[in-house]
């Protein structure tokens, strides 16, 4: 007994200390920097699984499952062009209500399980990427910029690839709880906006 409340004290005095959003790179290897930025913001993470959910849902309407990667490549590719554009000093405008608006529109294209063909799913993530990618080079300062984006493409794709898993896991329970999830990441993002 006494060592499950020491190990339960433990994780709650874990839970309680404070938390960085993300490594600074300039205080951090850059790659690490760059892993990290994605795991640990909470628009970030909304977004790159429902992409993976969203996915997973069109995927299962069609034959080929092609949307299990078009979909999700689509979204690290563009985020990628997004990221060189703020680091070669390409400005965008919008970027963070871009990004707000990508989380509320994504949890409500999974909670209506919005079916569309592969292609359109695959712009219309890469629209909401390009603003994601910019606001990471918006947020390199000094850090080496391809150490930083080969690092938060690789946990960009582990998000997705995290989202289809609980999507099709999902999928054998219900549908619907996979379009809950959705309602959730939309009401999430809707308290980013006013938070």
């Amino acid at each position: 007994m006494l060592k499950r409340l020491s190990l339960a004290t433990a994780v709650f005095a874990a839970a309680a200390a404070p938390a960085l959003a993300h490594l600074n790179p300039e205080e951090h290897g850059s790659f690490m920097a760059g892993v990290s930025h994605p795991l640990f913001g909470m628009d970030h993470i909304l977004v790159m699984v429902a992409v993976g959910l969203w996915a997973a849902q069109v995927a299962q309407s069609e034959s080929s499952g092609k949307a299990l990667w078009i979909v999700p490549s689509a979204f690290v590719g563009t985020m990628a062009i997004g990221f060189f554009l703020a680091v070669s000093g390409i400005g965008l405008p919008f970027v963070e209500p871009a990004i707000l608006a990508s989380v509320i529109a994504l949890g409500l294209l999974v909670a209506m399980a919005v079916r569309l063909p592969t292609a359109a799913c695959a712009a219309t993530v890469g629209v909401f990427a390009l603003f994601h990618g910019h606001a990471h080079g918006e947020e390199l300062g000094s850090a080496g910029a391809l150490q930083f984006g080969i690092g938060f493409m690789i946990a960009t794709a582990l998000l997705h690839i995290a989202g289809i898993a609980l999507g099709l896991g999902i999928a054998r329970v219900s549908p619907y709880v996979t379009r809950v999830l959705g309602a959730a990441t939309a009401l999430l993002g809707l308290s980013l906006v006013f938070g």
